[in-house]
């Protein structure tokens, strides 16, 4: 039973024990693999996250998502080159602006839901996808944003290790204002219109107004993660703003677990390293591979593993009976055997 209440973060301890946890990988793990793998993983990590408001919380199938990342990303870029000023600031300008895109997008989308909302979302991506094709001026076109420069208030962090470090405050905070969002009024009745969106619009609450809402903070947080990678990368291309990179992070929620915040945190940490390792063995199916394990995975963890795990315990600490049940039982016994 306390494992369980630890792993699901349920009770005041278990949070603080996962909250330790979470940090000790977060600032580790450029000690345990290399750098910009591990900056991509935080990366993902918080677009993972950032679609999971939407999917797992609010049961909206985005798969328009890379629209944000991407335009964070090349915004991010074009503020670092022609102003230098520090990327801090670039990458709140990048995610602003994806803020702002996702507005008029929100608009139009909630008033569809399923596989139509789904639908109408990667529409939208589309268009930003053209629109950064064909403005070679300021995107490059099809040769992307180069040059994306690593400036922070005069600190030299052309090492992706002091980088990793410089940005991973912005990562975490982002995380911070998920968790805030998941843990708040506001994200119980995130839940209730997952559950039942009628029932919820009966009980007064504006439904679509609330999509519009989480929509667009899952937009916002979404830029965070993009303006980061394209810093880090020095480079933003057309495909962070193609339907694949939406594709990608969806995976993650499903490998991990939606509706967890953990699980596409670890759904992230799996698919990134997975693809570096095929990569760097020089398999060239990385996407048949990674097709496979998934597709295996989930017939594993229906619900995810972090998803699945979580099940288990909560159905092993039901089962498991009570200490004070477990002693009489076992005093029980001891007076059986003695006579």
């Amino acid at each position: 039973m306390i494992i369980s209440r630890l792993f699901e973060g349920r009770s005041l301890l278990g949070r603080l024990a996962l909250l330790v946890v979470g940090l000790v990988v977060a600032f580790g793990l450029p000690w345990w693999i290399y750098p910009p793998v591990a900056l991509d993983i935080t990366a993902w990590a918080l677009f993972a996250v950032a679609l999971d408001l939407l999917l797992g919380y609010t049961g909206l199938l985005s798969f328009g998502h890379a629209a944000f990342w991407g335009t964070s990303a090349y915004t991010t870029g074009v503020i670092a080159v022609h102003t230098g000023l520090p990327f801090y600031v670039a990458v709140l300008g990048g995610a602003v602006l994806a803020a702002v895109v996702a507005v008029p997008i929100a608009l139009l989308s909630v008033r569809r839901t399923g596989i139509y909302f789904a639908m109408v979302t990667l529409a939208f991506a589309q268009l930003v996808y053209f629109v950064a094709n064909q403005w070679r001026w300021m995107t490059g076109g099809e040769n992307g944003l180069q040059g994306i420069p690593r400036v922070a208030f005069g600190m030299d962090l052309s090492d992706s290790f002091y980088f990793y470090y410089a940005a991973v405050p912005l990562i975490l905070l982002g995380l911070l204002a998920a968790w805030r969002v998941v843990h708040s009024p506001f994200g119980r009745v995130m839940v209730a219109i997952r559950e039942n969106p009628a029932r919820a619009r009966a009980l007064g609450y504006p439904v679509d107004r609330y999509k519009v809402q989480v929509f667009v903070i899952s937009a916002f947080l979404a830029g965070i993660a993009g303006g980061v990678y394209a810093v880090g990368h020095g480079f933003a291309s057309l495909q962070e703003v193609y339907w694949t990179t939406s594709g990608k992070a969806v995976v993650m929620n499903i490998l991990g677990g939606m509706g967890t915040l953990w699980g596409p945190v670890l759904g992230a940490g799996i698919i990134v390293v997975l693809e570096d390792y095929l990569a760097t063995a020089g398999i060239d199916a990385v996407g048949v591979v990674t097709g496979a394990i998934f597709v295996l995975t989930v017939l594993v963890f229906r619900r995810g593993i972090w998803g699945t795990a979580r099940q288990l315990l909560r159905r092993r600490a039901r089962t498991a009976p009570p200490p004070a049940t477990a002693e009489a039982a076992g005093d029980a016994r001891s007076t059986v055997a003695t006579r």
